[in-house]
């Protein structure tokens, strides 16, 4: 079956899918320093910083609805543009550095069909560390109008699960939501031979919505 998502724009802002083994237990600890804060100074110290990490989980986990950008090629992911490099095999590698300040669910950068989902065990260096190639990852290979593309989740020195939402098989739209990288990470995309990038190094991009192949 299709896994489909609202990109209307205007809609609430909704939390992510894979949020909950972070975000309940923060809310639960904040909701019951605040009931007992009523008859506790020690209790109301310790509600400030709970509730400012579960405000800051809400954040952190939000899932906003998008309008779809136009393109062959769009962003998968919130972020900056780290690094563009030519490949070997005549592809381009976008890749895209997500801070803990970014939304980090991962959108299909094409229509077509997950071809591949395959979990490459790694270490936790940061993502924005040479070294982190050889991170925890999960590289996604889609069947499109384009061929075969490429995109890859990278774990950083925080983040240390990588949650997929759609299986292999699985027909979705551009601008889907495909999986969550929690806290800090990166997402690479490799650009088919032929297909130029449409964005540069330190450049901020919007998943769904920035395009990333030129014309």
């Amino acid at each position: 079956m299709p896994y489909r998502s609202s990109l209307s724009p205007g809609g609430r802002i909704r939390l992510a899918r894979g949020a909950s083994p972070w975000l309940l237990p923060t809310m639960a600890a904040a909701a019951v320093t605040l009931v007992k804060a009523r008859r506790s100074g020690a209790w109301a110290a310790a509600a400030v910083p709970t509730t400012a990490l579960a405000a800051g989980m809400l954040w952190f986990f939000r899932d906003p609805e998008r309008e779809l950008g136009e393109g062959r090629v769009l962003s998968p992911a919130d972020g900056v543009v780290q690094s563009i490099m030519p490949w070997p095999d005549g592809r381009t590698r976008v890749a895209i550095f997500m801070s803990p300040l970014n939304v980090h669910v991962n959108r299909a950068p094409v229509a077509g069909t997950v071809a591949s989902v395959e979990h490459i065990p790694g270490g936790y260096v940061p993502a924005f560390d040479k070294e982190s190639e050889n991170n925890e990852r999960v590289v996604w290979r889609f069947d499109s109008e384009l061929g075969d593309l490429e995109m890859v989740q990278i774990a950083g020195a925080v983040a240390r699960r990588i949650v997929p939402y759609v299986p292999q098989g699985c027909k979705v739209e551009q601008g889907d939501r495909v999986g969550l990288i929690r806290f800090g990470s990166r997402v690479d995309v490799y650009l088919p031979e032929g297909v130029e990038p449409a964005v540069e190094v330190g450049q901020h991009t919007t998943a769904g919505v920035t395009r990333l192949d030129r014309d």
